[in-house]
C-alpha cells in the first residue's frame, strides 16, 4: 500500500546548516525576473547550503545589493528596464559594491555575450539552463570556500 505521508528525514539526511564565513551566513543575490529561473536557483543554492536573497529585475537587484551587501551575485542579463550588463556595470563601479563578485547567469551564449559581461565586471558567466554542480563549483572557486 502506498504511503500518503512524507515520512521526517533522519537526522543525518536534514539539509547541512547555512554555510558562514567569519560566523556570518554566506548570503548570494538572484537577480531575474523570471520567477521560475529565480525558484531553481534559490533551490540549487538553499541545497548548497548558501543563505538566498532575490530581485525580480536590475532596479531592485542594485538597491538590495547595496542595502545587504551579499557575498556574490547572480545576475540575468535580458530584463526590462536596467538590464544585467547595467546593473551588473553600475554595481561594480559602486565603491560599496565594486568588490561584491558577480556570475552572469543568461540564456545568451555568444562568446560575444560572455566577453561583454566580464568586460562590465562579472567574475565568471554561465549559460542557461545551468547544471547545479557547474554552478555549484563557480561559485565555490569565486567565492573561495
Amino acid at each position: 500500500m502506498r504511503r500518503f505521508f512524507k515520512r521526517n528525514k533522519p537526522e543525518s539526511q536534514v539539509q547541512n546548516a547555512v554555510l558562514q564565513v567569519d560566523g556570518t551566513p554566506v548570503t548570494i543575490l538572484i537577480v531575474d525576473d523570471s520567477p521560475t529561473e529565480t525558484h531553481i536557483l534559490k533551490g540549487i543554492l538553499e541545497r548548497g547550503g548558501y543563505r538566498v536573497i532575490t530581485a525580480d529585475n536590475g532596479e531592485r537587484g542594485v538597491s538590495a545589493a547595496m542595502e545587504t551587501i551579499p557575498n556574490l551575485i547572480l545576475m540575468d542579463v535580458v530584463m526590462p528596464g536596467l538590464n544585467g550588463f547595467q546593473a551588473t556595470r553600475q554595481l561594480s563601479q559602486t565603491p560599496e559594491t565594486a568588490d561584491i563578485p558577480i556570475i552572469m547567469v543568461s540564456t545568451k551564449g555568444q562568446e560575444t555575450d560572455r566577453a561583454w559581461g566580464m568586460r562590465q565586471g562579472a567574475r565568471d558567466y554561465v549559460v542557461k539552463p545551468v547544471s547545479p554542480d557547474e554552478l555549484l563549483d563557480k561559485i565555490s572557486v569565486v567565492l573561495n570556500v
